[in-house]
């Protein structure tokens, strides 16, 4: 079985595979975000400049932190650290420019989407996306494997001999059953909050229902992910590279569980006190998503956006 092509030819012109298949991937969390903003009433006018700064963000980032990583390779041969169709991007540095690049810019552009809020939305978007990538990206890449295997699901992979462990597909499988999982969070916050809002006990205190859930779930399982997939499937021992993508791996889930009790406190909080209307992207979460399937979720179909358009008249 031979490798899949990581380049090809249209015309004189040379395409790389891997550099197409993240292009896709991008395209796609652009619009999965742009849609599930506006499911939520917020204005989208602005998500196109934001995904160009976050995109070059991303992958400068990617790219810094996978040459600070490798660097005996690349002093050694410096023409590489611009290589980047040769594979090398470093999901870890992608995001550690990406979301303050992000945060930024939807600050500026779109004042009335709150930190907690944006980053429950943006949650799924992140796990499909890196689901779509890993298939579309280092699948696709030159030296895209990981272990050496004997194994009948092993892959060939360009650069490398013999069989490989087909790490990307793995992962990606992973990443979407986080997205699934995320989902199903975001739908049961959203029933919460419809039950609170219908009750006979949702006073008129305005206070808003906690974000914060969502995206604390998803640091934890993809925390988690990251510092299983390094350990089994693609560490090399003596490697600092891999040593550091262990630890941000342990130090995210750490953070996210962290997040989860700050979350969690500040549930038991509004669940005593009892909102007027939910504000939180998890809460109009299973209102979007019902918007978006044609789902029932229980709660009331058009309550983000009329939310939206009440703060906005404020």
């Amino acid at each position: 079985m031979r490798p899949v092509p990581v380049a090809f030819h249209i015309g004189p012109l040379l395409v790389h595979t891997y550099g197409l298949g993240l292009a896709v991937t991008f395209w796609f969390a652009y619009r999965y975000f742009e849609r599930r903003l506006r499911a939520r009433g917020y204005p989208t006018n602005w998500v196109l400049a934001l995904f160009v700064w976050v995109t070059i963000a991303a992958v400068v980032g990617a790219r810094l932190m996978h040459v600070l990583a490798n660097l005996s390779y690349y002093r050694a041969d410096p023409a590489q650290v611009l290589a980047v169709w040769h594979g090398g991007l470093s999901s870890w540095g992608g995001l550690l420019l990406a979301v303050p690049t992000g945060v930024l810019v939807a600050r500026r552009r779109c004042p009335q989407l709150r930190f907690g809020a944006a980053m429950d939305v943006v949650a799924p978007v992140l796990a499909s996306a890196w689901a779509m990538g890993r298939l579309l990206g280092p699948q696709l890449m030159y030296a895209g494997g990981g272990h050496p295997t004997h194994q009948w699901f092993g892959m060939y992979y360009a650069g490398e001999v013999g069989k490989r462990l087909p790490v990307p597909i793995f992962q990606a499988a992973e990443d979407f059953a986080i997205f699934c999982a995320l989902i199903v969070v975001e739908r049961r916050i959203g029933r919460l909050v419809a039950d609170r809002a219908a009750s006979a006990s949702a006073s008129a205190s305005g206070m808003a229902a906690p974000a914060g859930t969502v995206i604390g779930t998803g640091m934890v399982l993809w925390g988690i992910e990251r510092v299983l997939d390094e350990k089994l499937w693609l560490a090399y021992p003596g490697q600092l590279g891999d040593v550091l993508v262990e630890a941000a791996g342990l130090a995210l889930a750490v953070a996210g569980v962290v997040v989860l009790l700050v979350s969690r406190h500040r549930w038991h909080v509004w669940l005593a006190t009892g909102p007027s209307m939910p504000e939180t992207s998890a809460a109009v979460g299973a209102t979007a998503t019902a918007e978006e399937d044609g789902h029932e979720t229980g709660a009331p179909v058009g309550a983000g956006r009329r939310f939206a358009a009440d703060r906005a008249q404020a």
